[in-house]
């Protein structure tokens, strides 16, 4: 080949790459207007369409209920509002598994805990954005109770005020404190009645003692200890929710209880999981459920399950303010420090709760 044909192929050549280079920047080009647009019709599309949405509730065991009555009408109501379908996804179990089991991937949009510290537990794990208890009303407890000491027909045992768990012959039923967050309240409503009643912590260390020396079973959580009460015929008595016990009333059960007139305050708390719903994008959804949650709707349902009532126009409902006479000498987990601290004085690994296991004998 002759010069000029090498220099014509080279110039070619050169050509040739100016050529693919500028296909390859148009490309790119129409690449990202056309991913652009591509986007810009999603985000529309989802926006127009209002995909259905999934939301995840994990609760603890003694909520069902109340829920069940509660999703169908915030389902509809969210439906009217912004025309998009909205299921849930529930779980219930005792609140110390339910908090493990989403630490450990259960996927939970929403939380609605029997204490603040299993839902604490859950922000430590990076879950929940710290000041979680400020972004909703009333510390973001949702629901809340009292203790009741329920009994066998008659009494035949005289059981009516804490201190007479203590007995010698009577079988107590209550749920473990490392696995049911409604077993640390009973836990506290034991300890809370010396303190509130004159007592030292010795005095109240003796009792607590003396009333889990009575306890045959420790169960899971709030409703097999209800269950092996009624339905199993075991104890003579049973510490549980208010609630608890109202609903086995409303189930056709005949339940005899008393209200000790001192009691705790057993606050429940709601937060939406941060990380997930961020990940689920499902946050407007969220949020918009757990602030429905404090609506007079929701909380009559609370109320008509035996949870009373967060809000001061359903507390004073002539039909609630009579089913939930007030308490006295209500104490709260903050007389006591706060939950942080409750939680490592008894409940953890080698406190007193576990001290008083080693040396009762079942």
């Amino acid at each position: 080949m002759n010069i000029w044909g090498k220099l014509s192929n080279r110039g070619w050549r050169l050509k040739s790459w100016k050529s693919l280079l500028a296909l390859f920047l148009v490309g790119v080009s129409l690449s990202s207007v056309m991913a652009s647009c591509s986007n810009s019709n999603t985000s529309s599309s989802v926006a127009a369409n209002k995909s259905d949405v999934e939301l995840t509730l994990v609760s603890f065991a003694v909520t069902k209920a109340a829920h069940e009555a509660i999703l169908p009408k915030f389902v509809q109501k969210w439906k009217q509002e912004k025309s998009q379908n909205v299921t849930f996804k529930t779980s219930y179990g005792g609140s110390g598994s339910q908090t493990r089991a989403v630490i450990d991937g259960l996927e939970a949009d929403v939380v609605h805990l029997a204490l603040a510290s299993d839902t604490g537990k859950i922000s430590q794990a990076g879950l929940i954005e710290p000041g979680w208890e400020k972004e909703f009303p009333n510390n973001s407890i949702v629901s809340k109770s009292v203790a009741v000491l329920v009994t066998r027909d008659g009494n035949p045992k005289g059981i009516n005020n804490w201190n007479d768990l203590a007995q010698d012959g009577v079988g107590l039923i209550t749920a473990d404190p490392k696995t049911s967050g409604v077993a640390r309240w009973n836990f506290l409503a034991l300890w809370n009645y010396v303190i509130k009643t004159g007592g030292d912590e010795a005095k109240a260390l003796d009792l607590v003692s003396k009333v889990y020396q009575n306890v045959p079973v420790l169960t899971k959580d709030a409703r097999e200890a209800t269950d092996v009460f009624l339905k199993q015929g075991q104890g003579d008595a049973l510490i549980n929710y208010e609630n608890e016990i109202i609903l086995a009333q409303q189930k056709g059960e005949k339940v005899n209880y008393v209200v000790p007139e001192v009691n705790i305050s057993i606050d429940n708390p709601i937060a939406v999981v941060d990380q997930n719903v961020d990940k689920h994008k499902t946050r407007e959804v969220a949020e918009a459920f757990v602030k429905y949650l404090y609506t007079d709707e929701a909380q009559q349902e609370f109320a008509k399950f035996g949870f009373r009532p967060v809000t001061e126009s359903v507390a004073q409902n002539k039909e609630f303010s009579a089913k939930y006479p007030k308490v006295k000498n209500l104490g709260t987990v903050q007389d006591y420090g706060g939950w942080d601290k409750v939680q490592e004085k008894f409940f953890a690994d080698g406190a007193i709760f576990d001290q008083i296991q080693a040396k009762t004998q079942r």
